[in-house]
């Protein structure tokens, strides 16, 4: 309850100290601070349902993640964060919940018609990054912030007759949704499936799902989550054939990662982490490193072929970003209202979850050294790897507000500390209030 408790007024900290800067000088650029956001209480048709998710899920998750079998567990929990994730989207409405979020003047389906020959414009991708010279015509925020891997993944759906910001929207929710999946399936390989089974229905009603529907990040977390998943799926194979199967898969999702998002090379982090937790047995992996190794360069290798610069790209810009509203928001206030915007995605279970987490590793340090199979220590690894590659986002400087959205891939990974909770009955009531809150109380957007 302390942390909790703590958590809450670190986060009114960020709105009086962020309202009262942006008041006096106006250089967070956000319209709730620390939030992304305005004030606008209001509710949809997506509100009964919302409702009655939240009810059913806290009612009725812990007994079921508990009994199901386990497949059954992984396709109820599916179903139930695309319900969850739906419902808060049409809180808004079809239009400005779904259809219309990638269509604005930021967003990646705008300049759908200037892919119409990909390798063209992968060759003068770079051109268009910064706001002035050589080319004019720049692209808009979110295209030129990202390696070009996002905006093709739209280019093709557009090709392939999934046209417009509906079905754009319906894509990342979709997908967005399986990053709990994978994160189940990661904590099964590595911790236990009791652990897995008890931060569930945490998973499911996460409060992030404000963010995830509908929005591009959702898309780019579930991509890093199934590329941890492998990872974990491979250093638990019993078999060679899977292992190198799992480790190709895990390489190639990696490299496709980190060409939706340049940021999202922390994801790197973590999968570091999964192999301290099974460092026992990545001797063993050795033989399906070039598989790995395959895996990873099969997406670099095609855009570079394609005249993509990735170093090039990636300086020009932080040039950008100094050009806009990154190079004034000050550092001192959003290094920590950061940390406040993400109490919000995971919700308080999560942070008195962390708090546990943290606890259970000073209790059980010796076994860091001397007996690595410890399931509680190996969650706990797994979630410190999740908070240090967190940590480390924000330390950058990089990641100065919407971070709500931008640290989804992160933050999902903080979660699994809920199953160190003794009674989660008793705080899934919260997750599900904060989401609904900030849903029917500010308008956010992106």
């Amino acid at each position: 309850m302390l942390a909790a408790a703590a958590a809450v007024l670190l986060f009114a900290a960020a709105v009086l100290i962020g309202r009262h800067i942006e008041d006096t000088d106006g250089t967070l650029f956000v319209g709730w601070p620390p939030l992304l956001a305005w004030w606008g209480p209001h509710w949809g048709p997506g509100t009964p349902a919302a409702v009655l998710v939240a009810v059913a899920v806290v009612a009725y998750a812990p007994t079921l993640a508990a009994r199901l079998p386990w497949r059954a567990l992984l396709a109820t929990a599916w179903a139930t964060a695309l319900a969850w994730t739906w419902s808060l989207a049409l809180v808004d409405g079809w239009h400005r919940g779904v259809a219309r979020r990638l269509t604005t003047r930021y967003e990646y389906l705008q300049v759908i018609d200037r892919f119409h020959d990909i390798p063209a414009a992968l060759a003068t991708f770079t051109d268009h990054i910064l706001i002035q010279a050589p080319a004019t015509d720049h692209w808009p925020a979110h295209i030129a912030g990202h390696p070009p891997a996002a905006t093709v993944t739209f280019v093709l759906l557009d090709r392939i007759g999934l046209r417009g910001g509906g079905w754009a929207g319906v894509w990342c929710i979709t997908v967005g949704t399986t990053a709990v999946l994978a994160v189940l399936v990661a904590v099964r390989a590595l911790a236990g499936e009791s652990p897995a089974r008890r931060a569930a229905p945490f998973l499911v009603l996460v409060p992030g799902a404000v963010w995830m529907g509908t929005s591009a990040d959702a898309y780019f977390a579930a991509v890093a989550a199934w590329s941890v998943a492998l990872l974990a799926l491979a250093v638990t194979a019993r078999t060679p054939g899977r292992a190198r199967a799992a480790l190709f898969g895990s390489g190639l999702l990696f490299g496709l990662t980190c060409y939706l998002s340049y940021g999202l090379t922390l994801v790197a982090v973590i999968l570091a982490g999964v192999l301290l937790i099974a460092r026992d047995r990545v001797r063993g992996l050795l033989p399906g490193v070039p598989y790995a190794l395959a895996g990873l360069v099969v997406v670099p290798l095609v855009f570079t072929l394609y005249g993509f610069d990735y170093w090039e790209a990636y300086h020009l810009l932080v040039e950008r970003y100094n050009q806009g509203a990154g190079g004034t928001r000050p550092y001192g206030y959003w290094v920590w209202a950061n940390l406040a915007c993400t109490v919000l995605v995971v919700g308080l279970a999560t942070v008195a979850g962390l708090r546990r987490t943290g606890a259970t590793l000073l209790r059980r340090r010796r076994d860091l050294l001397t007996d690595p199979s410890v399931p509680e220590v190996r969650l706990s690894l797994l979630v410190c790897a999740a908070l240090l590659a967190l940590l480390v986002a924000d330390l950058s400087g990089m990641s100065k507000a919407e971070t709500e959205r931008i640290w989804l891939p992160f933050a999902l990974w903080l979660l699994p500390a809920c199953a160190f909770l003794p009674r989660p009955r008793a705080w899934l009531p919260a997750q599900a209030v904060v989401a609904l809150l900030v849903n029917h109380l500010l308008r956010t957007g992106w």
